[in-house]
């Protein structure tokens, strides 16, 4: 059996059509590519096999079907202990998602590796919104143990300042957090020149639609777009175009809205479209919308959606919420145009003006390419990861597999995680597909 050098861990279904699956995809990459393959352990079901092996690298899911999401995860993190088990002897790097795969990287008997805590979101915030009748005390809990992982990590990275400030406010220090934005794939212009010519438009596209690309969660502001479209009843040509990256399912109060509003004729719903597939349907958009709402999940601890950054990089002007960690993404009437959160007559004004000058919307267009050309690219981003890496584990590309006995290398076992029990009851019952072993299997990674 292979003993890994690196291992990354992520309470997330992959692949999958979300942004989180594209983000994993990278940052698996850039660090597997750097310490000679590694272990992927994510969630499975949904068909996906519960382990592959491709050369130097193999993928662990875990699918143990357990409805309550506290349980799950729970279980999850013994699981992924067994994971790393083997591999103690010779991890250099772990790189995590979350504090259910951070507390068994962090508390790994004789620990010698590094743990670098990706924070994309804090399940204490996150879960006010996705499941808001957690008891208080739960998520108090789930906030304890987010300070017990970050303060045992080596190093934190973020997607946005916003987020760099919500880990600050959990006591990690400047010195441990580095920003390492999301990044994208903008489509190389033929011999320098701009702009860039669009993919063929997707069979079946309209004419003239607008496009919203991403989850349905309530913090996205599907509602408040499908309030804004009605208000753009005058353009009978003009469609919305909504790619979905979860199952239809999510979508039957949005659609009920949509009945409601009397819009539900003029929209297109593509759901869990193939993330090669989504840049066409984007760069043939007249807009790309992404109506965030102001809730505290967006504004206490950001986000970095990546349906802006990939809007951007089709040279495809974007509508968006004018929250602060958009504001890091781009600017008013240059790339796109801001507007307040929550307020569909907004959203539905700054679409029309962009629709009724063409040539400034394209020249917009081609700004938030050359914006993300400039430095939010893919490559940027892992640049910046592989910066990381080479400050906490210097002897990456080394032949020992082992780190040397350099500063904290040789540090005691960290003491049990202050949050061994957390469910109050149950939390998530709608868990997306099939969930594990709680084991590895014998001779598999």
């Amino acid at each position: 059996m292979i003993r890994h050098r690196a291992a990354y861990i992520a309470f997330d279904r992959f692949p999958s059509s979300k942004g989180s699956g594209v983000h994993i995809a990278q940052m698996a990459d850039e660090l597997f590519t750097r310490f000679g393959g590694g272990l992927l352990a994510v969630i499975g079901g949904g068909g996906l096999p519960r382990y592959q092996r491709e050369g130097d690298r193999e993928i662990a899911r875990f699918e143990a079907a357990i409805p309550n999401l506290i349980d799950r995860a729970e279980a999850f993190s013994a699981w992924v202990a067994g994971h790393l088990a083997p591999h103690l002897a010779t991890l250099e790097i772990c790189h995590v998602r979350d504090p259910w795969g951070a507390l068994p990287a962090v508390t790994a008997p004789g620990r010698r590796h590094r743990v670098v805590f990706e924070v994309n979101g804090l399940p204490s915030i996150e879960m006010r919104h996705t499941w808001p009748h957690t008891a208080p005390s739960t998520l108090a809990k789930i906030r304890e143990l987010e300070r017990f992982c970050l303060d045992r990590s080596d190093a934190v990275i973020v997607p946005s300042n916003v987020i760099a400030a919500a880990v600050a406010g959990l006591g990690v220090p400047d010195r441990k957090i580095t920003l390492v934005p999301n990044g994208a794939a903008p489509a190389p212009f033929p011999n320098g020149a701009a702009p860039a010519p669009r993919p063929p438009r997707p069979g079946g596209a309209p004419g003239r639609y607008l496009i919203y690309v991403g989850a349905l969660q309530p913090w996205q502001g599907l509602d408040v777009l499908l309030r804004a479209f009605a208000r753009l009843a005058d353009l009978p040509d003009l469609r919305l175009v909504i790619c979905s990256s979860v199952p239809e399912r999510r979508a039957r109060p949005l659609r009920r809205l949509a009945e409601r509003l009397g819009v539900d004729g003029r929209i297109d719903w593509l759901f869990t479209l193939p993330h090669h597939e989504v840049a066409a349907w984007l760069a043939n958009a007249e807009v790309s919308v992404a109506p965030l709402t102001g809730c505290a999940r967006n504004l206490d601890q950001g986000c970095a959606p990546l349906k802006v950054l990939e809007s951007m990089a089709a040279a495809t002007p974007v509508v968006a919420s004018d929250l602060p960690a958009v504001r890091e993404l781009m600017t008013d009437g240059e790339h796109g145009r801001l507007v307040p959160a929550d307020r569909p007559a907004a959203l539905a004004r700054a679409v029309r003006v962009l629709l009724e000058y063409p040539d400034e919307a394209r020249a917009m267009g081609d700004r938030a390419r050359k914006r993300i050309e400039d430095g939010l690219t893919w490559p940027h981003s892992r640049g910046r990861l592989a910066g990381v890496y080479r400050t906490i584990a210097p002897n990456q590309g080394g032949g020992s597999g082992v780190l040397a006995e350099a500063e904290g290398s040789d540090r005691d076992v960290p003491p049990p995680a202050p949050a061994a029990d957390l469910a109050q009851g149950p939390v998530g019952h709608d868990a997306p597909g099939r969930l594990g072993a709680a084991h590895p299997e014998p001779g598999r990674a």
